[in-house]
């Protein structure tokens, strides 16, 4: 059985037990977290569109952290211009507990 989900933009197939990183949300390590904005559900067949307007997938924040450093660096030739910029995006790691189809 597995769901496909959208977060932060981003869809998601996703699976009980899963271990999947997402946009930051909100709350603390341990606290649970629910997904209401579910695409589809395969559980012996397709389901989607009003078939799977109630489901929702539940999972437990695992941790908060940082992605690894991005640099953006702009240069334009001939004029001396040059800008160096780095970027670290947030994460939560979410621990899928539950498709509730």
């Amino acid at each position: 059985m597995y769901a496909i989900i959208v977060t932060g933009g981003k869809q998601y197939k996703v699976s009980e037990g899963d271990v999947i990183s997402v946009e930051k949300l909100e709350g603390e390590a341990g606290s649970a977290v629910t997904f209401d904005r579910v695409i589809a559900v395969n559980d012996n067949g397709l389901k989607v569109g009003g078939d799977v307007a109630s489901a929702t997938v539940s999972g437990t924040v695992v941790e908060q952290g940082k992605g690894r450093k991005v640099i953006v660096y702009k240069y334009k030739r001939k004029t001396g211009y040059h800008k160096k910029n780095g970027h670290r995006q947030l994460y939560t790691k979410v621990k899928i507990d539950k498709i509730n189809a």
